[in-house]
């Protein structure tokens, strides 16, 4: 045999030996996802962890096992836990997901999920920058424009406590309208724009979904916060209070509702409080 001869002859059972490996690689990688699905159902996060890097390592491409990797990550991430083991999970959850996006940009459930994750670790900036990314794929999802709503009520809740306290007042969830005006104005400046924005977004979560007692209750909140940064017009406090006590009201009417209908037994039939059949 040629030299030519040989080295094609080399090449070609060089080339089925990479296909027989990398057919072994992949079904090797699919029983470490599978392996890792269950670890997961049985909440051994720890040990689904590590059969979902396996997975990824034997086959990169292997559809899901990234996501699951990252989704099994993320269980792991302690909230409000700021200790440099729990922030070193959450930002490789975040890192993996972003990865999975670089193959799909739309990915609904990678864009929730980091936004979510940030949420966990307080970084509340960026947890609203994603569920915004969320909402320009799905302009209807719902919990994303109320997190956005609550983490603006949150903001703007805590600037009036601050505000308030060191000043020597209470939050009279009302407008405060007693609290001396050198002390509501730089507060209306600083909320004004959270505010607004909390607004938009509950509004935007309860018209996609018609019986979210929990964005009433936050309508009711933000409202609040509203009247603080109309200090000074009357009836704009006025009516943002009467506004407040309106979406306060359809949240307690909408929230047992919720919970008769959750309640419901067969064919209609309910539990009241005591746990009797009516």
């Amino acid at each position: 045999m040629n030299g030519p001869a040989r080295i094609t002859a080399l090449a070609v059972t060089l080339a089925g030996m990479v296909l027989t490996m990398s057919g072994c690689n992949q079904l090797a990688a699919r029983d470490q996802l599978n392996k890792g699905v269950e670890a997961y159902k049985s909440a051994h996060y720890e040990e689904a962890i590590g059969h979902f890097q396996k997975a990824t390592q034997l086959d990169p491409s292997l559809p899901m096992a990234k996501t699951y990797l990252a989704t099994a990550l993320a269980q792991n991430v302690v909230p409000g836990l700021e200790t440099q083991e729990n922030l070193k999970t959450a930002q490789q959850a975040i890192d993996i997901f972003k990865d999975v996006l670089v193959k799909d940009p739309h990915d609904v459930n990678s864009l929730k999920q980091i936004a979510g994750i940030y949420y966990q670790i307080h970084k509340m900036d960026d947890a609203k920058e994603w569920q915004k990314k969320v909402l320009q794929a799905d302009p209807k999802d719902p919990e994303a424009a109320y997190t956005i709503g609550v983490i603006d009520w949150d903001q703007a809740h805590k600037n009036v406590l601050s505000a308030l306290q060191a000043a020597g007042f209470n939050d009279d969830g009302a407008g405060n309208v007693k609290v001396p005006k050198k002390v509501m104005d730089p507060l209306k400046a600083q909320n004004s724009e959270l505010v607004a924005e909390g607004l938009q977004y509950l509004l935007q979560a309860n018209q996609n979904r018609a019986n979210y007692d929990e964005a009433m209750a936050y309508l009711n909140l933000i409202y609040r916060r509203k009247a603080d940064v109309d200090f000074g017009d009357a009836a704009a406090v006025k009516a943002d209070i009467a506004a407040a006590e309106d979406w306060r009201t359809k949240a307690m009417g909408v929230r047992k509702a919720n919970e008769e209908k959750k309640n419901a037994g067969p064919g209609g039939i309910t539990m009241d409080s005591n746990g009797n059949l009516k």
